[in-house]
């Protein structure tokens, strides 16, 4: 499973619930109407994530069996039955990155959980084994970590996604030069 994350926020000046509603409404659009290998999606007020400048960013997850489905995705999103809803989220869009990340352990029924731990590594460092990166605690029905596949904007290597993050990903366990950041997260459409 792969799934493409994008980071966004409405422009300057622009009313917020508005964006978010917007934004919510195309997620339930998809969600009525997948696009074949869209396994769901979810949108999240993430906050200020360090890598990004400014404040005040959502998080779009979409679920996907493999790469194909993501190329049926962007053809979906901007076709008959999505597009309008689409456009309204697109007309006060301020600025995004994202990249696509690749499930390597855990189970992912939902990417809706409410700590997302991002780990970072320096340029040139070897990656350590998952063991390395996860440690104890991770509970693997509940958790999932995923390792970015493309980038598409600033964002850290690794996610982990849990409802509280376990010892592994402690900035104390990992090897040096790598960090580790805790962004809770809040929910609003999750499908």
């Amino acid at each position: 499973m792969i799934a493409y994350l994008l980071w966004h926020r409405p422009r300057q000046g622009a009313d917020r619930d508005v964006y978010e509603q917007a934004a919510e409404r195309f997620h339930r659009s998809l969600a009525r109407a997948r696009p074949a290998g869209m396994r769901g999606s979810a949108l999240l007020r993430a906050g200020d994530p360090p890598w990004l400048a400014g404040d005040g960013w959502y998080e779009d997850w979409y679920l996907l069996e493999d790469f194909s489905a993501l190329g049926v995705l962007n053809e979906a999103a901007v076709a008959a039955g999505h597009r309008s809803l689409h456009d309204q989220v697109a007309r006060i869009f301020g600025g995004g990155a994202g990249g696509v990340y690749r499930l390597i352990e855990g189970r992912c029924e939902s990417v809706a959980q409410s700590q997302a731990v991002w780990v970072a590594r320096p340029a040139g460092a070897m990656a350590p084994g998952l063991g390395d990166l996860l440690g104890d605690g991770m509970d693997r029905e509940q958790a999932s970590l995923w390792r970015r596949q493309l980038v598409l904007g600033p964002a850290p290597e690794y996610c982990l996604l849990a409802g509280e993050p376990p010892a592994g990903v402690s900035p104390a366990r990992l090897p040096e030069g790598w960090q580790s950041n805790v962004q809770s997260r809040e929910v609003i459409f999750d499908g």
